[in-house]
């Protein structure tokens, strides 16, 4: 989970801290052990009271104020930790606006990673496997060349465009797109479902079943989409599909859901931290909450669909009382959560 006790002196601490603010010790994410230390320094080295079987060294990205996660201390010096061995190019970080994007563009990617971490999928580096390893390239555009950068996927090669940090412009990219939900966190979800389709789908024996629930995916990518900017989503859509982007081809589909899936998931798993309950005052039983266990090791999908329904209800609300939008303006049908399960069990690896 993202909530945790200051080892030190127990006060509540959270994923993207360096300080406890009660006793001022340094912390450090130990994502081997899903844990948020605190630190003691002994010369060029951190110790750990919790995990004190290796020294450790802040991950190469943390002089930047980029990262807070740890790596085993080693004479060759600091090295990059299980998230950014990923990062293949970064912007000029000289550029202080492009520093402030890159560091907010790391936090979401860190609660990605944690994600994938949590349900042991694989994460091998482009120097591990050249052919589909998983890098990032953040990239800011190009206004000389009038150039936007696209935010993408391509042989588990993800692109994030740096100006998707900004919230006023990814805001705009929002409205100008008609979308109900754009987040930085969202882009990642949604571009890390396409590798996982290219790992865990092609040409394996979870494709059948990815067929008849999602379409194939043979169908012209390119036409599809031009299709879908032409027309808009179907009449009738949100009977099948997450989302209107979702209904634009097979693959759009698989990875709308996969991101949802993500969502639902990181969300339940932190009311659970925080020991949500609820029972509303309408003594509607739909709407009673009682988050008690961890959805990463749920063995099935209902379970967690059925504490996120009213869970979003309750965030949704509360969120019209503070005067912004909904949190999840979106909705989960009997087909939805079917291939909501179809995710659930191959990240699961019961689809191999």
């Amino acid at each position: 989970m993202k909530l945790f006790n200051c080892d030190n002196c127990g006060n509540t601490v959270y994923f993207d801290n360096a300080l406890c603010e009660r006793c001022g010790r340094q912390l450090g994410y130990l994502p081997e052990h899903t844990a948020l230390v605190s630190l003691v320094q002994n010369g060029g080295v951190w110790t750990s009271k919790s995990h004190p079987e290796h020294d450790y060294v802040f991950c190469a990205n943390a002089q930047h104020g980029a990262c807070n996660w740890l790596v085993h201390a080693s004479p060759a010096g600091p090295a990059f930790c299980a998230a950014c061995r990923h990062n293949e190019l970064i912007p000029s970080i000289d550029d202080p606006v492009n520093l402030t994007h890159w560091q907010t563009i790391e936090r979401a990617k860190k609660r990605l990673i944690y994600s994938l971490l949590r349900l042991g999928l694989p994460l091998e580096t482009r120097l591990e496997n050249p052919a589909h390893g998983l890098a990032f390239r953040f990239l800011a555009d190009m206004p000389v060349a009038q150039q936007k950068v696209m935010t993408g996927h391509e042989n588990g090669i993800i692109t994030i465009a740096l100006a998707e940090a900004d919230d006023a412009e990814r805001e705009a990219r929002r409205t100008s797109m008609g979308e109900p939900y754009r987040t930085l966190l969202g882009h990642f979800r949604h571009e890390i479902a396409h590798h996982y389709w290219d790992l865990l789908v092609d040409n394996r024996p979870a494709l059948a079943p990815y067929r008849a629930l999602f379409g194939d995916e043979r169908a012209d990518y390119g036409a599809a989409l031009q299709a879908h900017y032409r027309n808009g989503a179907p009449a009738g859509w949100p009977q099948h599909f997450i989302s209107a982007y979702a209904t634009s081809h097979p693959w759009e589909d698989f990875a709308e859901t996969f991101a949802h899936y993500l969502h639902i998931t990181d969300t339940v798993e932190m009311a659970s931290a925080f020991g949500v309950r609820a029972r509303p005052r309408t003594d509607d039983e739909h709407l009673a909450l009682r988050v008690d266990f961890d959805p990463y090791q749920q063995g099935d999908v209902e379970t967690i669909v059925d504490n996120w329904v009213p869970l979003a209800s309750m965030l949704n609300n509360l969120n019209r009382a503070m005067g912004h939008p909904d949190a999840y303006p979106f909705v989960l049908t009997p087909e939805v959560i079917e291939k909501l399960s179809y995710i659930h069990q191959l990240v699961h690896g019961r689809l191999t």
